[in-house]
């Protein structure tokens, strides 16, 4: 009898660690068509779901999900526009969470509003890979809630030069971290 039912709950633990798994592909699935055609506010309340069922400290619900919506404030426009790019300023077809990921470093964010913000200047997409051709389809991007980000973090907006408070580029790589492992 006893045999029986350790091979009844090894058999329940197969079948629940394969209902887990298979969870966490179709999130993974999911998360990935948020990031290629959900809107800003879908994105947010899946991250902040998939937060709220992570192990994640509450701290970093007050931190991620500001972060991650100073980024999609203007990745989102640059999808709209098909002008996404890295932060090496190569071309890239779609929004995914491995780009998105990408951005959330604070020097590529801060790389990200001065390359937008030229472009604004100059009404072409500057400081990429793409043909003068494309760059010249840029529409000008809203920064403001990119700028109101960076801003509370001590980044200064008007000389790349000068450098943040390395308190914050610290805090910053940990917001990095938990969303990295909200989106594996």
């Amino acid at each position: 009898m006893s045999s029986l039912l350790s091979k009844f709950i090894k058999l329940f633990m197969l079948l629940f660690q394969s209902k887990l798994c298979n969870k966490k592909i179709n999130m993974i699935r999911s998360m990935q068509q948020l990031f290629q055609s959900g809107t800003e506010k879908e994105i947010l309340d899946a991250l902040e779901v998939t937060l709220k069922n992570s192990n994640e400290s509450p701290f970093w619900a007050g931190k991620v999900i500001p972060f991650s919506q100073a980024v999609l404030s203007v990745l989102l426009q640059l999808r709209e526009q098909n002008l996404l790019f890295s932060p090496e300023g190569e071309t890239e077809e779609r929004l995914t969470t491995e780009l998105f990921l990408r951005w959330c470093d604070l020097y590529s964010l801060r790389f990200l509003a001065f390359s937008i913000q030229k472009s604004n200047v100059a009404k072409e997409l500057k400081d990429t890979k793409y043909d003068t051709l494309t760059c010249k389809d840029y529409k000008e991007i809203d920064l403001s809630d990119l700028r109101s980000y960076l801003s509370s973090y001590k980044v200064d907006l008007e000389n790349i030069m000068v450098d943040f408070p390395i308190t914050h580029y610290n805090l910053h790589v940990g917001i990095h971290d938990v969303i990295q492992k909200l989106l594996k």
